[in-house]
């Protein structure tokens, strides 16, 4: 078994980068939030973002 880099990606909602999880492995194409927290204020964006 050797360690490799866990995919990422940059959150919709704040920007901030996340780490794959094994709870989404199998919807990891669909994740778009970071948590649940921007999830649920997701019709609130940003402004410039």
């Amino acid at each position: 078994m050797g360690n490799r880099p866990l995919p990422s990606k940059l959150c919709a909602l704040c920007g901030r980068p996340f780490d794959w999880r094994r709870k989404w492995a199998r919807d990891w194409e669909q994740v778009r939030y970071c948590s649940e927290r921007c999830r649920r204020n997701r019709s609130r964006r940003r402004p410039g973002r």
